[in-house]
């Protein structure tokens, strides 16, 4: 076995050109695709979106690796376990609010792949709308076993325990407190060290870009150039390999003769990235009133509808709340988009108790949510002073599809049925 690279090291830049090489000479010059490749390497472009897409919109990499990743059996059906994917049509969707306690480890030892469990989606990986939404909880490494999505980008978001992404084009550490997005068709293994507990959301539409500024002007919200995208590492391993993948909902498997991470350099800009959001530069309001929540938005998946995303990645982190007789926490509303919301670490200032590290939420279009009484009456009664929100992350998956649970997910013992009650209580308004 032969590896490069001791530790992870990272290049910046959001969707930027890209082009690194663990060995001197594995990119060829002036030629993507040569006769003869100097070093005996095979090339392959690894295409996110059509040929023909804009310039502006393309994505796309060249990979130089020792073996063709052609190289391989059939694919055979793999047992689904708890992964699910769209159309979501196992149980009726649900119009009611609902919320889950933290998904429990496991006590059998157990990966990354096993320990997926779909908690619902939308639209339809065929049609190439709409997201998946997956947690996951695993205490062991994939050994000698890789994955990759066929369906979707994964955007994967730590909640307990470090994740070691070691995929085709480098090495992505991830801890809570980071994301890191794979991007379809990329191959990858999970490594850890003891118990992991996550979220996962598989992106069927347009990849995830950054979301316009507007009138917010040139700088804020997640710079570009604090996203990582990995140098190139690569292993060479001639021992069976298995490959398993997410094809149309369903997991297959295959195995290699050797380990298909031996990719030697790579140049493009279809690759994946992680990116710390302690990083993010918060906005907010210094007059009154409580801005909406997409000004949290760190990365979008666009529609064909202007403004209105397939999926967008929202976070809540520490802020200064300073407006002036406003109600400051989020405020009762409804909304045409779905929400599933999680909690990396802390706790929600809508929520007083019940919504815990590792938990979620999911609101869907038109259902009347908001804070709990608890933090309704802690927050009228306020002194209204500059405050800083500290020691939290939440987060929320946004779109504008409804999101349909699925079986296991309206059945587990996860499953917080009592829910409702925290809105009950409200004291009703003097009009006298």
């Amino acid at each position: 076995m032969t590896t490069r690279s001791n530790a992870p090291a990272y290049l910046t830049g959001f969707g930027a050109h890209v082009e690194t090489e663990a060995v001197a000479g594995a990119l060829p010059v002036g030629r993507n695709s040569p006769q003869r490749h100097p070093l005996g390497l095979y090339a392959e472009q690894l295409s996110g979106t059509a040929f023909t897409a804009p310039r502006s919109e393309n994505r796309r990499s060249w990979l130089y690796r020792l073996r063709p990743s052609a190289q391989h059996p059939p694919y055979r059906p793999l047992a689904q376990g708890q992964v699910r994917s769209g159309p979501f049509d196992e149980v009726p969707p649900s119009p009611n609010r609902l919320r889950w306690d933290p998904l429990p480890m496991p006590e059998a030892p157990t990966d990354w792949v096993e320990g997926l469990v779909t908690y619902g989606g939308c639209g339809d990986a065929a049609t190439q709308g709409g997201v998946g939404i997956h947690l996951y909880a695993a205490n062991r490494s994939m050994v000698d076993r890789l994955f990759y999505c066929a369906d979707g980008e994964l955007l994967i978001v730590p909640q307990q325990g470090t994740l070691t992404l070691k995929t085709e084009f480098g090495v992505l550490e991830t801890p809570p407190g980071h994301i890191a997005v794979i991007p379809r068709g990329v191959r990858f293994r999970v490594e850890v060290e003891g118990p992991v507990r996550g979220y996962v959301c598989e992106n069927y539409g347009a990849p995830f870009r950054l979301p316009d500024l507007g009138p917010i002007g040139a700088n804020g919200l997640a710079n570009p150039r604090d996203f990582e995208t990995p140098v190139a590492w690569f292993e060479d391993v001639d021992r069976p390999t298995q490959v398993v993948q997410k094809f149309q909902g369903r997991l297959y498997a295959t195995t290699f003769d050797h380990s298909p991470l031996d990719v030697v350099g790579w140049h493009g800009n279809h690759a994946p990235y992680r990116y710390d959001l302690a990083r993010f530069n918060t906005l907010n309001t210094v007059s009154y009133d409580h801005p909406d929540p997409s000004i949290f938005t760190v990365l979008t998946s666009p529609s064909e509808t202007p403004g209105t995303a397939n999926c967008d990645f929202v976070i809540f982190p520490p802020r200064w709340m300073v407006a002036e007789d406003t109600f400051r926490p989020p405020w009762f509303h409804r909304n045409v988009m779905s929400e599933f919301m999680g909690l990396v670490h802390g706790a929600y200032d809508a929520k007083e108790g019940g919504f815990a590290p590792g938990g979620a939420s999911l609101h869907n279009c038109m259902s009347g949510h908001g804070p709990d009484q608890a933090s309704y009456d802690k927050a009228v009664a306020a002194e209204l002073k500059p405050h800083k929100i500290e020691n939290t992350l939440a987060f929320m998956f946004e779109t504008r599809w409804v999101i349909r649970p699925t079986a296991w997910a309206m059945a587990t013992p996860q499953m917080q049925l009592d829910y409702d009650d925290v809105w009950r209580g409200f004291a009703k308004g003097s009009v006298a």
